[in-house]
Protein backbone atom coordinates (compact mmCIF):
# COMPACT_ATOMS: atom_id res chain seq x y z
CA UNK A 1 0.00 0.00 0.00
CA UNK A 2 1.47 3.73 -1.09
CA UNK A 3 0.15 7.30 -0.48
CA UNK A 4 -0.24 8.44 -4.22
CA UNK A 5 1.38 11.50 -3.66
CA UNK A 6 4.72 9.03 -3.00
CA UNK A 7 3.49 7.63 -6.35
CA UNK A 8 3.10 10.46 -8.52
CA UNK A 9 6.44 12.51 -7.38
CA UNK A 10 7.97 14.03 -10.64
CA UNK A 11 4.53 13.71 -12.67
CA UNK A 12 3.84 17.47 -14.03
CA UNK A 13 0.66 18.15 -12.41
CA UNK A 14 -2.08 20.29 -13.68
CA UNK A 15 -5.10 20.04 -11.17
CA UNK A 16 -5.66 17.78 -8.26
CA UNK A 17 -9.60 17.23 -6.98
CA UNK A 18 -9.30 15.30 -3.47
CA UNK A 19 -6.58 14.14 -1.74
CA UNK A 20 -3.50 12.37 -2.96
CA UNK A 21 -2.64 11.51 0.30
CA UNK A 22 -5.01 8.19 -0.52
CA UNK A 23 -3.76 4.88 -0.41
CA UNK A 24 -2.97 3.08 -3.57
CA UNK A 25 -2.22 -0.79 -3.98
CA UNK A 26 -1.55 -1.23 -7.53
CA UNK A 27 -1.56 1.10 -11.07
CA UNK A 28 -3.32 -0.29 -13.85
CA UNK A 29 -4.10 0.96 -17.20
CA UNK A 30 -6.32 -1.07 -18.52
CA UNK A 31 -9.90 -0.93 -16.57
CA UNK A 32 -10.54 -4.23 -16.51
CA UNK A 33 -7.41 -4.87 -14.39
CA UNK A 34 -8.57 -2.22 -11.78
CA UNK A 35 -9.67 -4.04 -8.54
CA UNK A 36 -10.43 -1.85 -5.20
CA UNK A 37 -7.77 0.36 -3.79
CA UNK A 38 -6.63 0.90 -7.49
CA UNK A 39 -5.01 3.66 -9.37
CA UNK A 40 -5.58 4.27 -13.22
CA UNK A 41 -4.04 6.03 -15.51
CA UNK A 42 -6.17 6.95 -18.75
CA UNK A 43 -3.52 6.78 -21.64
CA UNK A 44 -4.66 7.49 -25.19
CA UNK A 45 -3.79 4.52 -27.31
CA UNK A 46 -3.56 4.29 -31.23
CA UNK A 47 -6.63 2.15 -30.99
CA UNK A 48 -8.89 2.99 -27.58
CA UNK A 49 -8.35 6.43 -25.40
CA UNK A 50 -8.60 5.19 -21.42
CA UNK A 51 -10.42 8.33 -21.02
CA UNK A 52 -13.32 6.29 -22.47
CA UNK A 53 -13.16 3.96 -19.50
CA UNK A 54 -12.41 5.83 -16.37
CA UNK A 55 -16.18 5.16 -15.20
CA UNK A 56 -15.39 1.59 -15.51
CA UNK A 57 -12.14 1.81 -13.45
CA UNK A 58 -14.41 3.45 -10.67
CA UNK A 59 -16.74 1.20 -10.97
CA UNK A 60 -13.94 -1.77 -10.45
CA UNK A 61 -12.95 -0.02 -7.19
CA UNK A 62 -10.11 2.67 -8.37
CA UNK A 63 -9.66 5.80 -5.77
CA UNK A 64 -7.67 7.60 -7.48
CA UNK A 65 -7.67 8.43 -11.66
CA UNK A 66 -5.25 10.61 -13.28
CA UNK A 67 -5.71 11.91 -16.82
CA UNK A 68 -5.23 14.44 -18.84
CA UNK A 69 -8.91 15.61 -18.44
CA UNK A 70 -10.76 14.58 -15.68
CA UNK A 71 -14.44 14.06 -15.96
CA UNK A 72 -16.91 16.88 -14.69
CA UNK A 73 -18.12 14.66 -11.84
CA UNK A 74 -16.58 11.89 -9.76
CA UNK A 75 -17.56 10.16 -6.53
CA UNK A 76 -16.02 12.36 -3.49
CA UNK A 77 -13.93 9.10 -2.07
CA UNK A 78 -12.31 8.93 -5.99
CA UNK A 79 -9.65 11.44 -5.95
CA UNK A 80 -8.78 12.93 -9.52
CA UNK A 81 -5.19 13.72 -10.92
CA UNK A 82 -5.01 16.07 -14.18
CA UNK A 83 -1.50 15.84 -15.73
CA UNK A 84 -0.13 17.41 -19.24
CA UNK A 85 0.56 13.69 -20.45
CA UNK A 86 -0.92 10.76 -19.26
CA UNK A 87 1.41 8.31 -21.15
CA UNK A 88 4.96 10.48 -19.68
CA UNK A 89 2.73 10.17 -16.32
CA UNK A 90 2.18 6.55 -16.54
CA UNK A 91 6.14 6.01 -17.10
CA UNK A 92 7.21 7.74 -13.87
CA UNK A 93 4.28 6.50 -11.54
CA UNK A 94 5.58 2.83 -12.53
CA UNK A 95 8.77 3.70 -11.91
CA UNK A 96 7.36 4.82 -8.26
CA UNK A 97 5.06 2.40 -7.27
CA UNK A 98 8.47 -0.31 -7.97
CA UNK A 99 11.35 1.87 -5.80
CA UNK A 100 12.44 2.94 -8.99
CA UNK A 101 14.56 -0.56 -9.88
CA UNK A 102 16.00 0.76 -13.08
CA UNK A 103 18.15 3.22 -11.07
CA UNK A 104 19.70 0.04 -9.45
CA UNK A 105 19.96 -1.64 -12.60
CA UNK A 106 22.76 -1.05 -15.03
CA UNK A 107 20.23 -0.84 -18.46
CA UNK A 108 21.39 -0.75 -21.37
CA UNK A 109 18.81 -0.62 -24.34
CA UNK A 110 18.87 -1.24 -28.33
CA UNK A 111 17.26 0.44 -30.65
CA UNK A 112 17.13 0.44 -34.07
CA UNK A 113 15.14 -1.24 -36.97
CA UNK A 114 17.15 -4.36 -37.21
CA UNK A 115 19.72 -6.65 -35.03
CA UNK A 116 17.87 -5.35 -31.56
CA UNK A 117 16.93 -8.95 -30.49
CA UNK A 118 19.96 -10.01 -31.52
CA UNK A 119 22.30 -7.60 -29.75
CA UNK A 120 20.48 -7.31 -26.76
CA UNK A 121 19.89 -11.51 -26.29
CA UNK A 122 23.60 -11.67 -27.12
CA UNK A 123 24.54 -8.92 -23.99
CA UNK A 124 22.33 -10.91 -21.68
CA UNK A 125 24.48 -14.34 -22.65
CA UNK A 126 27.79 -12.48 -22.16
CA UNK A 127 27.10 -10.91 -19.09
CA UNK A 128 25.73 -14.07 -17.37
CA UNK A 129 29.04 -16.14 -18.81
CA UNK A 130 31.02 -13.53 -17.22
CA UNK A 131 29.03 -14.22 -13.71
CA UNK A 132 26.91 -11.28 -14.14
CA UNK A 133 23.24 -12.37 -12.92
CA UNK A 134 21.18 -10.17 -15.59
CA UNK A 135 17.93 -9.72 -17.03
CA UNK A 136 16.51 -9.53 -20.89
CA UNK A 137 13.37 -8.14 -22.00
CA UNK A 138 13.16 -8.67 -25.88
CA UNK A 139 10.59 -9.83 -28.80
CA UNK A 140 11.09 -13.59 -28.21
CA UNK A 141 11.42 -13.99 -24.39
CA UNK A 142 11.87 -12.23 -21.03
CA UNK A 143 14.85 -13.66 -18.88
CA UNK A 144 14.92 -12.78 -15.19
CA UNK A 145 18.22 -14.65 -14.18
CA UNK A 146 17.44 -17.74 -15.83
CA UNK A 147 14.09 -17.71 -15.26
CA UNK A 148 12.18 -17.66 -18.90
CA UNK A 149 8.70 -15.80 -19.39
CA UNK A 150 6.37 -15.51 -22.59
CA UNK A 151 7.03 -11.93 -24.08
CA UNK A 152 3.82 -10.23 -26.20
CA UNK A 153 5.79 -7.02 -27.14
CA UNK A 154 8.78 -6.26 -28.38
CA UNK A 155 8.88 -3.31 -25.40
CA UNK A 156 6.06 -4.31 -22.83
CA UNK A 157 3.82 -1.35 -21.30
CA UNK A 158 5.63 0.95 -18.86
CA UNK A 159 3.85 -0.85 -15.62
CA UNK A 160 4.89 -4.32 -17.16
CA UNK A 161 8.82 -3.23 -17.87
CA UNK A 162 9.15 -1.76 -14.00
CA UNK A 163 7.60 -4.88 -12.51
CA UNK A 164 9.95 -7.19 -14.25
CA UNK A 165 12.86 -5.06 -13.17
CA UNK A 166 11.28 -5.24 -9.62
CA UNK A 167 11.65 -8.60 -10.39
CA UNK A 168 15.05 -8.67 -11.69
CA UNK A 169 16.29 -7.06 -8.45
CA UNK A 170 14.44 -9.72 -6.45
CA UNK A 171 16.31 -12.07 -8.00
CA UNK A 172 19.57 -10.76 -7.63
CA UNK A 173 20.01 -8.84 -11.04
CA UNK A 174 22.43 -6.36 -11.54
CA UNK A 175 22.09 -6.01 -15.49
CA UNK A 176 19.31 -5.38 -17.72
CA UNK A 177 19.19 -5.83 -21.43
CA UNK A 178 16.33 -4.60 -23.48
CA UNK A 179 15.21 -4.09 -26.60
CA UNK A 180 13.40 -0.31 -27.34
CA UNK A 181 11.27 -0.59 -30.07
CA UNK A 182 10.21 3.15 -32.10
CA UNK A 183 6.26 2.62 -30.89
CA UNK A 184 7.53 2.27 -27.16
CA UNK A 185 9.65 4.83 -27.46
CA UNK A 186 6.42 7.29 -29.53
CA UNK A 187 4.06 6.33 -26.76
CA UNK A 188 6.63 7.39 -23.86
CA UNK A 189 6.60 3.59 -22.62
CA UNK A 190 9.96 4.04 -21.27
CA UNK A 191 9.70 6.84 -20.08
CA UNK A 192 11.14 7.07 -16.09
CA UNK A 193 13.73 4.34 -16.62
CA UNK A 194 17.24 5.29 -16.04
CA UNK A 195 19.30 3.73 -18.87
CA UNK A 196 23.49 3.32 -18.39
CA UNK A 197 23.84 2.64 -21.93
CA UNK A 198 22.07 3.21 -25.36
CA UNK A 199 22.88 1.33 -28.73
CA UNK A 200 21.83 2.03 -32.41
CA UNK A 201 21.92 -0.65 -34.18
CA UNK A 202 20.60 1.34 -38.03
CA UNK A 203 17.28 2.43 -39.24
CA UNK A 204 15.90 1.91 -42.90
CA UNK A 205 12.37 1.15 -44.21
CA UNK A 206 9.84 0.02 -41.85
CA UNK A 207 7.01 0.97 -39.64
CA UNK A 208 6.04 3.56 -41.68
CA UNK A 209 2.38 2.64 -41.65
CA UNK A 210 2.39 3.84 -37.69
CA UNK A 211 5.01 7.27 -37.86
CA UNK A 212 3.56 8.06 -41.70
CA UNK A 213 7.18 9.71 -42.92
CA UNK A 214 11.03 8.42 -42.69
CA UNK A 215 11.78 11.53 -40.75
CA UNK A 216 9.22 10.71 -37.83
CA UNK A 217 10.38 7.38 -37.76
CA UNK A 218 14.01 8.76 -37.22
CA UNK A 219 13.07 11.20 -34.35
CA UNK A 220 10.96 7.86 -32.80
CA UNK A 221 14.20 6.21 -32.50
CA UNK A 222 16.50 9.37 -31.20
CA UNK A 223 14.53 9.74 -28.23
CA UNK A 224 16.20 6.91 -26.58
CA UNK A 225 19.56 8.59 -27.28
CA UNK A 226 17.62 12.15 -25.94
CA UNK A 227 16.61 10.71 -22.17
CA UNK A 228 20.06 9.08 -21.85
CA UNK A 229 22.20 10.89 -18.48
CA UNK A 230 25.36 12.24 -18.92
CA UNK A 231 26.84 9.56 -16.72
CA UNK A 232 25.60 7.23 -19.73
CA UNK A 233 26.33 6.21 -23.16
CA UNK A 234 25.41 6.35 -26.72
CA UNK A 235 27.11 3.20 -28.70
CA UNK A 236 26.11 4.62 -32.75
CA UNK A 237 26.37 2.57 -35.71
CA UNK A 238 28.56 4.75 -37.69
CA UNK A 239 28.58 2.77 -40.64
CA UNK A 240 24.48 4.04 -40.86
CA UNK A 241 24.34 7.37 -42.72
CA UNK A 242 21.49 8.39 -40.02
CA UNK A 243 23.93 7.58 -37.25
CA UNK A 244 25.59 10.90 -36.48
CA UNK A 245 21.43 12.03 -36.25
CA UNK A 246 20.89 9.66 -33.04
CA UNK A 247 23.90 11.64 -31.18
CA UNK A 248 22.93 15.26 -31.87
CA UNK A 249 20.97 16.40 -28.04
CA UNK A 250 21.98 13.47 -26.35
CA UNK A 251 24.01 14.36 -23.31
CA UNK A 252 25.45 10.92 -22.93
CA UNK A 253 29.51 10.09 -23.92
CA UNK A 254 29.24 9.25 -27.38
CA UNK A 255 30.84 6.14 -28.65
CA UNK A 256 31.04 4.96 -32.25
CA UNK A 257 31.50 1.41 -34.09
CA UNK A 258 31.54 0.41 -37.20
CA UNK A 259 32.99 -2.34 -40.02
CA UNK A 260 33.38 0.22 -42.67
CA UNK A 261 34.12 3.55 -41.56
CA UNK A 262 36.57 4.99 -38.88
CA UNK A 263 35.01 4.35 -35.25
CA UNK A 264 35.91 4.17 -31.54
CA UNK A 265 35.23 0.16 -31.88
CA UNK A 266 36.12 -1.33 -35.00
CA UNK A 267 35.76 -4.97 -36.83
CA UNK A 268 36.62 -7.13 -39.82
CA UNK A 269 35.03 -9.91 -41.44
CA UNK A 270 38.12 -12.57 -41.93
CA UNK A 271 35.82 -15.77 -42.52
CA UNK A 272 32.26 -16.07 -43.33
CA UNK A 273 30.43 -19.92 -43.67
CA UNK A 274 27.95 -22.07 -42.76
CA UNK A 275 30.40 -22.49 -39.53
CA UNK A 276 30.42 -19.38 -38.59
CA UNK A 277 32.70 -16.27 -38.41
CA UNK A 278 36.00 -15.28 -38.03
CA UNK A 279 36.56 -11.66 -36.84
CA UNK A 280 39.19 -9.68 -36.15
CA UNK A 281 38.15 -6.88 -33.10
CA UNK A 282 40.51 -4.53 -31.99
CA UNK A 283 43.28 -6.52 -33.65
CA UNK A 284 42.18 -9.50 -31.86
CA UNK A 285 40.97 -12.33 -33.48
CA UNK A 286 37.54 -14.23 -32.88
CA UNK A 287 35.66 -17.22 -33.95
CA UNK A 288 32.14 -17.26 -33.50
CA UNK A 289 29.60 -19.98 -34.08
CA UNK A 290 26.81 -17.33 -35.03
CA UNK A 291 26.77 -17.12 -38.97
CA UNK A 292 26.38 -14.03 -41.39
CA UNK A 293 28.11 -11.28 -42.12
CA UNK A 294 25.35 -8.65 -40.96
CA UNK A 295 26.19 -10.54 -37.31
CA UNK A 296 29.73 -9.20 -37.36
CA UNK A 297 28.44 -5.55 -36.17
CA UNK A 298 26.03 -7.13 -33.84
CA UNK A 299 28.60 -9.02 -32.21
CA UNK A 300 31.11 -5.56 -32.01
CA UNK A 301 27.95 -4.45 -30.51
CA UNK A 302 28.27 -6.95 -27.45
CA UNK A 303 31.91 -6.13 -27.69
CA UNK A 304 31.55 -2.01 -27.43
CA UNK A 305 29.17 -2.53 -24.73
CA UNK A 306 31.25 -4.73 -22.64
CA UNK A 307 34.36 -2.13 -22.93
CA UNK A 308 31.92 0.85 -21.96
CA UNK A 309 31.19 -0.78 -19.10
CA UNK A 310 34.96 -1.65 -18.18
CA UNK A 311 35.35 -5.20 -18.35
CA UNK A 312 38.30 -7.27 -19.10
CA UNK A 313 38.99 -7.49 -23.12
CA UNK A 314 40.30 -10.77 -22.99
CA UNK A 315 37.79 -12.70 -20.87
CA UNK A 316 35.53 -10.75 -22.76
CA UNK A 317 36.66 -11.92 -26.28
CA UNK A 318 36.93 -15.76 -24.59
CA UNK A 319 33.37 -15.32 -23.62
CA UNK A 320 32.06 -13.72 -26.86
CA UNK A 321 33.57 -17.14 -28.93
CA UNK A 322 30.91 -19.24 -27.00
CA UNK A 323 28.02 -17.36 -27.29
CA UNK A 324 25.40 -18.74 -29.50
CA UNK A 325 22.48 -18.29 -32.38
CA UNK A 326 19.22 -16.63 -30.87
CA UNK A 327 16.22 -18.41 -32.26
CA UNK A 328 14.78 -17.52 -35.61
CA UNK A 329 17.53 -15.01 -36.65
CA UNK A 330 19.68 -16.77 -39.27
CA UNK A 331 19.14 -20.68 -37.79
CA UNK A 332 20.71 -22.75 -40.07
CA UNK A 333 19.61 -26.89 -40.97
CA UNK A 334 21.12 -29.26 -43.23
CA UNK A 335 20.48 -32.52 -44.67
CA UNK A 336 23.13 -35.49 -44.60
CA UNK A 337 22.82 -34.84 -48.69
CA UNK A 338 24.04 -31.60 -47.89
CA UNK A 339 20.41 -29.59 -48.41
CA UNK A 340 20.70 -26.49 -46.31
CA UNK A 341 18.41 -24.65 -44.78
CA UNK A 342 17.98 -21.09 -43.04
CA UNK A 343 15.05 -19.51 -41.32
CA UNK A 344 15.34 -16.10 -39.98
CA UNK A 345 12.94 -13.03 -38.70
CA UNK A 346 13.81 -10.74 -42.05
CA UNK A 347 10.56 -8.50 -42.31
CA UNK A 348 11.91 -5.64 -43.88
CA UNK A 349 13.67 -5.08 -47.01
CA UNK A 350 17.34 -3.91 -45.32
CA UNK A 351 17.01 -6.93 -42.75
CA UNK A 352 15.78 -9.54 -46.10
CA UNK A 353 18.72 -8.26 -48.14
CA UNK A 354 21.13 -9.02 -45.75
CA UNK A 355 20.08 -12.70 -45.02
CA UNK A 356 20.61 -12.88 -48.90
CA UNK A 357 23.31 -11.15 -49.34
CA UNK A 358 25.13 -13.69 -46.54
CA UNK A 359 24.12 -16.79 -48.38
CA UNK A 360 25.33 -14.97 -51.16
CA UNK A 361 28.80 -14.65 -50.07
CA UNK A 362 28.55 -18.25 -48.41
CA UNK A 363 27.80 -19.90 -52.03
CA UNK A 364 30.95 -21.60 -53.13
CA UNK A 365 29.23 -22.59 -56.25
CA UNK A 366 26.10 -23.07 -58.74
CA UNK A 367 24.04 -23.76 -55.80
CA UNK A 368 20.53 -22.08 -56.03
CA UNK A 369 19.05 -19.74 -53.43
CA UNK A 370 15.28 -20.70 -53.45
CA UNK A 371 13.49 -17.96 -50.68
CA UNK A 372 10.42 -18.59 -49.27
CA UNK A 373 8.94 -14.90 -48.37
CA UNK A 374 5.90 -12.91 -47.66
CA UNK A 375 4.49 -9.64 -46.19
CA UNK A 376 2.58 -9.21 -43.13
CA UNK A 377 -1.11 -7.70 -43.11
CA UNK A 378 -2.63 -4.57 -41.67
CA UNK A 379 1.31 -2.78 -41.96
CA UNK A 380 3.47 -0.90 -44.07
CA UNK A 381 2.44 -1.96 -47.37
CA UNK A 382 4.81 0.39 -49.39
CA UNK A 383 7.60 -2.05 -48.54
CA UNK A 384 5.66 -4.92 -50.05
CA UNK A 385 7.06 -4.61 -53.76
CA UNK A 386 10.65 -3.81 -52.25
CA UNK A 387 10.59 -7.17 -50.44
CA UNK A 388 9.72 -9.37 -53.89
CA UNK A 389 12.08 -7.14 -56.10
CA UNK A 390 14.75 -8.16 -53.34
CA UNK A 391 14.03 -11.56 -52.68
CA UNK A 392 13.80 -11.96 -56.55
CA UNK A 393 17.21 -9.95 -57.03
CA UNK A 394 19.49 -12.27 -54.73
CA UNK A 395 17.15 -15.68 -55.08
CA UNK A 396 17.43 -18.41 -58.06
CA UNK A 397 14.00 -19.02 -57.19
CA UNK A 398 11.61 -17.20 -54.79
CA UNK A 399 8.14 -18.77 -53.55
CA UNK A 400 5.95 -15.87 -52.77
CA UNK A 401 3.33 -16.82 -49.66
CA UNK A 402 1.42 -15.56 -46.56
CA UNK A 403 3.12 -14.28 -43.45
CA UNK A 404 1.40 -12.51 -40.76
CA UNK A 405 -1.96 -12.00 -43.09
CA UNK A 406 -4.10 -10.59 -39.86
CA UNK A 407 -7.41 -8.83 -41.19
CA UNK A 408 -6.27 -9.01 -45.16
CA UNK A 409 -6.72 -11.16 -47.84
CA UNK A 410 -3.53 -13.07 -48.27
CA UNK A 411 -3.99 -12.80 -51.86
CA UNK A 412 -4.13 -9.29 -52.04
CA UNK A 413 -0.59 -9.26 -50.20
CA UNK A 414 0.93 -11.31 -52.55
CA UNK A 415 -0.64 -9.12 -55.74
CA UNK A 416 1.20 -6.30 -53.98
CA UNK A 417 4.73 -7.69 -53.87
CA UNK A 418 4.29 -9.15 -57.47
CA UNK A 419 3.38 -5.29 -58.18
CA UNK A 420 7.15 -4.60 -57.87
CA UNK A 421 8.30 -7.08 -60.46
CA UNK A 422 8.85 -6.87 -64.27
CA UNK A 423 7.69 -9.55 -66.70
CA UNK A 424 11.28 -11.35 -66.21
CA UNK A 425 11.45 -10.70 -62.49
CA UNK A 426 7.84 -12.61 -62.27
CA UNK A 427 9.37 -15.76 -64.16
CA UNK A 428 11.71 -16.29 -61.03
CA UNK A 429 8.30 -16.53 -58.60
CA UNK A 430 5.79 -18.61 -57.50
CA UNK A 431 2.75 -17.99 -55.14
CA UNK A 432 1.24 -20.39 -53.18
CA UNK A 433 -0.95 -18.75 -50.38
CA UNK A 434 -0.64 -21.87 -47.58
CA UNK A 435 2.59 -21.20 -45.75
CA UNK A 436 3.48 -24.99 -45.24
CA UNK A 437 2.85 -25.65 -49.02
CA UNK A 438 5.39 -22.73 -50.25
CA UNK A 439 7.49 -24.28 -47.21
CA UNK A 440 7.39 -27.92 -48.65
CA UNK A 441 7.68 -27.14 -52.56
CA UNK A 442 10.88 -25.14 -51.40
CA UNK A 443 12.22 -27.97 -50.13
CA UNK A 444 10.58 -30.45 -53.13
CA UNK A 445 12.39 -27.87 -55.84
CA UNK A 446 15.67 -28.10 -53.65
CA UNK A 447 18.69 -30.43 -55.08
CA UNK A 448 21.93 -30.94 -52.63
CA UNK A 449 23.99 -28.28 -51.90
CA UNK A 450 21.13 -25.57 -52.50
CA UNK A 451 20.04 -23.30 -49.62
CA UNK A 452 16.63 -22.41 -48.72
CA UNK A 453 15.60 -19.24 -46.92
CA UNK A 454 12.55 -19.22 -44.84
CA UNK A 455 12.22 -15.56 -43.88
CA UNK A 456 9.76 -13.27 -42.19
CA UNK A 457 8.52 -14.94 -38.85
CA UNK A 458 12.06 -16.30 -37.18
CA UNK A 459 10.70 -17.09 -33.66
CA UNK A 460 6.99 -17.09 -34.26
CA UNK A 461 5.16 -19.57 -33.31
CA UNK A 462 1.92 -18.73 -34.61
CA UNK A 463 0.56 -17.23 -37.85
CA UNK A 464 -1.98 -14.62 -37.13
CA UNK A 465 -5.21 -14.58 -39.78
CA UNK A 466 -8.28 -12.97 -38.80
CA UNK A 467 -7.16 -12.21 -35.27
CA UNK A 468 -6.76 -15.71 -34.38
CA UNK A 469 -3.15 -16.87 -34.07
CA UNK A 470 -2.65 -20.61 -35.25
CA UNK A 471 -0.09 -22.60 -34.23
CA UNK A 472 2.71 -21.98 -36.89
CA UNK A 473 6.83 -22.83 -36.27
CA UNK A 474 9.12 -22.12 -39.60
CA UNK A 475 11.89 -23.72 -37.95
CA UNK A 476 9.67 -26.97 -37.24
CA UNK A 477 7.69 -27.33 -40.85
CA UNK A 478 11.39 -26.90 -42.36
CA UNK A 479 13.19 -29.56 -40.24
CA UNK A 480 10.07 -31.78 -41.05
CA UNK A 481 10.51 -31.82 -44.64
CA UNK A 482 13.93 -31.72 -44.44
CA UNK A 483 13.59 -35.14 -43.19
CA UNK A 484 11.46 -36.39 -45.73
CA UNK A 485 13.43 -35.67 -48.45
CA UNK A 486 16.57 -38.10 -46.78
CA UNK A 487 13.92 -40.84 -47.00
Amino acid sequence: MKLASDILYGCRIQDVHGSIQTSVDHVAMDSREVKPMGMFVAVRGTQVDGHDYIQKAIENGAVAIVAEKLPESMPSSVVGIQVNDSSKALGIIAANFYNNPSQRLKVVGVTGTNGKTTTATLMYQLFSKLGFKSGLLSTVKNIIGDKELASTHTTPNAIAINHLMHKMLDAGCTHCFMEVSSHALHQNRVHGINFAGGVFTNITHDHLDYHGTFNEYIKAKRMLFDMLPANAFALINNDDKHGDQMSIATKARVRTFGLKTMADYKAKVLENNLSGLHLNIENMDLFSPIIGSFNASNLLVVYGVAMEMELDQMEVLTQMSTLQPVSGRFQHYSTANNVNAVVDYAHTPDALENVLKTIDNIRTGNEQVITVVGCGGDRDTSKRPLMARIAVNYSTQVVLTSDNPRSEDPNTIINDMKAGLDPVELSKTLSLENRREAIKLACTLAQPGDIILVAGKGHEDYQEINGVKFPFNDSEIIQEHLKALQK
